[in-house]
């Protein structure tokens, strides 16, 4: 009768005719053996379509070769893009990607933190956007977070969301608005691209309208919780900053059915660039992120942080090193018909 259990060492070692420590040493490519004896271990694991544990390996201090990237959603177009380029650059660095979308819940953010810790990651990037979880600061593995600050210890890989922020409300200033509003997520200090856009208004004399709808607000809620904010100064202000490409979609859905023509009587400026939104809708004038290089960024600063670990160490309780974050990268403004 067939049997179902996967291989083991000891398997290899004996469809190869050699012993454990040898298998163990080719795996590892520690210490001298024959090109023969290689060859017929190669071969054994090929035949038996053996797979290292990786939790073994990392009980002994090895490298899972694997990473932890935690997103609110691959649904929303920003997240599924930087998804996308983290997991290819890691891929071409030979590492594998659990990719955790928290839908914008703490508590699931915390069950997947547990998850990768106990799966014995090498190292986490994390994009969520659940405010004042301190799991992260007890985490004893190299962390790097994208466009969100965990904690004093973990660098954080951003674009320049205050430059954005001024772009976008000068450009609406310079196209004719009177008075933009900003359409947002979260207000207050640690929200740069409201920085921005207040900066400008400041120094024109406008006083600001800020709108919120809360990130983790549920798609099927969103569009109506826009509108309602729409209707409250629609008679106020004439153009929107909208922190997102898709509210920025929903702002110019809304002046439609308002019968209120873009960019004539009403204005809109978004925020990502991201493919899909250029596709789905090319008429946007939005500020564009580097997402592809905020992905190398993290991408490389966590690599670089796990591999200076000693071989053999315990990753799982390797101390966090402060790590400097890089620059904020610069956006660019892509100019459509909205503004």
């Amino acid at each position: 009768m067939e049997s179902h259990r996967e291989p083991t060492l000891a398997d290899v070692a004996q469809a190869a005719g050699v012993s454990l420590t040898t298998v163990s040493r080719v795996l590892n490519n520690r210490g001298y053996l024959s090109q023969e004896t290689r060859e017929r271990v190669a071969e054994a694991i090929a035949q038996l379509n053996y797979r290292p544990n990786q939790i073994a390996r990392a009980l002994h201090g090895k490298s899972t070769q694997s990473i932890g990237l935690i997103v609110p959603t691959v649904a929303l177009p920003f997240f599924g893009e930087l998804t996308e380029h983290v997991e290819d650059f890691l891929a071409d660095r030979g590492y594998r990607t659990f990719v955790c979308n928290s839908m914008g819940k703490a508590d699931r953010e915390l069950e997947y933190l547990d998850l990768l810790v106990s799966h014995r990651v090498d190292g986490i990037i994390s994009s969520a956007h659940n405010d004042g979880l301190a799991d992260y600061s007890s985490i004893h593995l190299p962390v790097v977070s994208v466009d969100r600050e965990l904690s004093p210890t973990v660098p954080n890989v951003r674009c320049d969301n205050e430059a954005g922020g001024r772009i976008a409300a000068e450009y609406l200033l310079k196209r004719g608005a009177r008075r933009p509003a900003l359409l947002t997520s979260r207000t207050g200090i640690h929200n740069l691209r409201e920085k921005g856009y207040r900066q400008v208004l400041q120094q024109a004399g406008i006083e600001p309208v800020v709108l919120t709808v809360d990130f983790n607000t549920p798609n099927a809620e969103r569009p109506a919780l826009i509108r309602e904010r729409l209707e409250l100064v629609v008679d106020d202000v004439d153009a929107v900053f909208a922190t997102d490409d898709l509210a920025a979609a929903q702002v110019v859905e809304w002046a439609a059915e308002r019968g209120l023509r873009i960019p004539d009587d009403f204005k809109v400026v978004g925020f990502d660039g991201t493919i899909a939104m250029q596709h789905a809708l090319p008429s946007l004038t939005t500020i564009q992120q580097p997402i592809a290089k905020l992905a190398r960024a993290a991408v490389d600063l966590l690599l670089n942080r796990i591999e200076s670990i000693p071989s053999g160490d315990d990753r799982s309780s390797v101390s966090r090193k402060h790590l400097r974050a890089p620059s904020p990268m610069e956006v660019k403004l892509l100019i459509g018909r909205t503004a």
